[in-house]
């Protein structure tokens, strides 16, 4: 059984998002995908009054490569389009490799990237391969915005260095040295979500 939610907002941009969050406080969480948060909320582990959408902010749903910068993935990239992407299967296969492994194809298609880092659970099998790239995030805040590396983005089991009035809008992962390979494994005892290790 869900909980009431008192409202559910829709914002059209990340400063808007920002905006509602200060508003309303504590009792807001953001909402991409779902695939998390939902689940939580139906466990009662999470108790939102207000659920802030960042669906449809269409700015954070993106896959984009340069050859000076690398990577450049948006919050809202579903893991099936990382999974799924020719450009992150030739350039960062470590990643796709673990989008592969998380959930089903239908979890796949609706999670968002940034929804499986900012649940930051021990078994978010996009964490461990974005270690190995040594990949950062973009977090926006009032207070503008700051890169993180992804090793410092994680503080505990469930809990990130974001704050109230933040978001993740981006992942950041630089060019690989030449000659640089990598692998990703899931070795569990069973076949639901295991815990990730680097």
């Amino acid at each position: 059984m869900l909980t009431p939610i008192s409202d559910y907002f829709v914002p059209k941009t990340v400063e808007e998002a920002i905006s509602l969050l200060l508003e309303y406080g504590e009792k807001s969480k953001i909402i991409a995908g779902g695939t998390d948060l939902l689940v939580q909320v139906k466990n009662r582990a999470v108790l939102p009054d207000f659920l802030i959408s960042i669906g449809g902010i269409g700015d954070l749903d993106y896959i984009n490569y340069d050859k000076i910068n690398g990577l450049r993935v948006g919050a809202l990239a579903t893991i099936g389009s990382i999974e799924n992407s020719s450009l992150i299967r030739s350039k960062f296969s470590i990643l796709a490799q673990a989008a592969g492994m998380l959930g089903s194809p239908v979890i796949r298609s609706q999670a968002t990237i940034g929804g499986n880092l900012c649940n930051a659970a021990p078994s978010a099998d996009t964490a461990p391969a974005l270690m190995v790239l040594e990949a950062r995030v973009k977090i926006v805040g009032v207070d503008g915005e700051k890169i993180v590396s992804i090793g410092d983005f994680f503080t505990g089991p469930g809990q990130t260095i974001i704050k109230h009035g933040q978001a993740l809008t981006e992942i950041q992962v630089p060019n690989l040295p030449p000659q640089s390979g990598a692998a990703y494994l899931k070795q569990t005892r069973r076949q639901g979500a295991d815990l990730a290790v680097v």
